[in-house]
C-alpha cells in the first residue's frame, strides 16, 4: 500500500500535531490527578494521619527521581518536540482536554 504523492506531504504535519493533542491531554490529567494527590497529603499530614520529615522526604525522593529521570529522558528522545506542529497541538490538547 502506498500514499499518493497528493496527500504525502501532510504527513509530517499532521502526525506530529495529533501527537502534540494526545500529550498534551496527558499531560493535563496527569497534572489534575497530582494536584489532587497532594492536597490529599497536605489533608493527611494535617491531620496527623501520615507524617513527614524534610530528611524522610528528600531519602524518597532520592531514590525515585533517578528512576523518573531516566525513563523521561527516553521517552523525550522519541516525541518531536522541535516541530511546530507538535507544539500547537501539546498547547491545544493541554487546554482543551
Amino acid at each position: 500500500m502506498s500514499i499518493p504523492p497528493e496527500i504525502a506531504w501532510l504527513l509530517p504535519i499532521v502526525m506530529p500535531f495529533i501527537i502534540g493533542l494526545l500529550v498534551g491531554a496527558v499531560i493535563k490529567k496527569a497534572a489534575k490527578l497530582l494536584i489532587v494527590v497532594v492536597a490529599l497529603i497536605i489533608v493527611l499530614v494535617a491531620t496527623g494521619v501520615l507524617s513527614l520529615t524534610f530528611p524522610g522526604l528528600f531519602d524518597e525522593a532520592m531514590k525515585f527521581l533517578p528512576k523518573l529521570y531516566d525513563v523521561g529522558s527516553g521517552w523525550l528522545n522519541v516525541l518531536p518536540y522541535s516541530s511546530i506542529t507538535f507544539l500547537i497541538g501539546l498547547a491545544l490538547g493541554f487546554l482543551f482536554a
